[in-house]
């Protein structure tokens, strides 16, 4: 363990043991985001993934599972109410809501990243590269449980993967600005919330779906099938639209879609 890593392991610990859920986070869990909601069951055997793919599966509500040829498994929103079923190698967090951040996260976990600086100093500045996926963040504003707003209190990760670049938006809760698309770069591939409520309303997502330019968007945070469809409904005349059997897919820089289209992962 690195002795930056450690420092990082010991910052987090400490925000959280003197209690995460202040003010500013102490918003009340988003509907259906309970500790009985269902998580995505892996199958155990899982195909090699080539040099030049990566493996997404929607673990439900904003937690996705990355998987890099490398064998690298990475977790989005890692919380304590719906994980994946494999110890990730490295997870984000965003602390919005309790179900976007761990209070005990897995020891065995080899990288932590909080999308906030815990010690409340300025955004939080990762950059981290492990095995084959460098992981980096891109820090957005919240709004807190009085309505005011978090300066930096979250963020976007953006996860590279040999030639494929994935934006992972978090709780957005803002139109995005230049200098956020300039320190997004090129993405391919982009896991955005629709839910049009907690975080940016829908018409403001597709405004930055628009300005991202993904050829691959997948949505999240949608809390049920209506929230979706709304969303869908409003896209319809802008992407095309499919929808998948498996909440898992498997791209690469080759197979992505000539044209940006929204891709549907079953889940909620």
């Amino acid at each position: 363990m690195t002795v930056a890593t450690m420092l990082a392991r010991l910052a987090l610990a400490a925000i959280l043991a003197t209690g995460l859920a202040g003010p500013a986070l102490a918003q009340a869990n988003e509907p259906g985001c309970r500790p009985e909601m269902a998580s995505y069951r892996l199958p155990i055997q899982r195909a090699n993934l080539a040099k030049d793919e990566v493996r997404l599966s929607f673990i439900g509500h904003a937690t996705f599972l990355i998987e890099t040829p490398g064998g690298v498994k990475v977790a989005t929103d890692y919380n304590d109410y719906v994980r994946p079923p494999v110890t990730p190698d490295i997870a984000t967090m965003n602390k919005a809501h309790s179900t976007h951040y761990s209070r005990a996260p897995d020891p065995a976990i080899k990288q932590v990243l909080p999308g906030w600086d815990p010690s409340g100093k300025g955004p939080a500045q990762h950059d981290v590269t492990l095995g084959d996926i460098r992981v980096r963040n891109v820090p957005t504003n919240i709004r807190t449980y009085g309505g005011d707003t978090d300066f930096n209190g979250n963020s976007m990760f953006v996860f590279e993967i040999g030639e494929l670049c994935i934006a992972h938006l978090g709780h957005l809760h803002h139109p995005l600005e230049p200098g956020h698309l300039r320190a997004l770069g090129r993405v391919d591939i982009v896991l955005f919330p629709v839910d049009g409520s907690y975080t940016l309303d829908q018409e403001g997502m597709l405004d930055v779906l628009k300005a991202v330019q993904a050829r691959v968007m997948i949505p999240m945070h949608f809390f049920g099938g209506g929230t979706l469809n709304r969303f869908l409904a409003r896209s319809q005349d802008l992407w095309p639209v499919e929808r998948r059997e498996r909440p898992e897919i498997v791209l690469s820089k080759a197979t992505l879609p000539a044209k940006p289209t929204i891709i549907v992962l079953p889940g909620h």
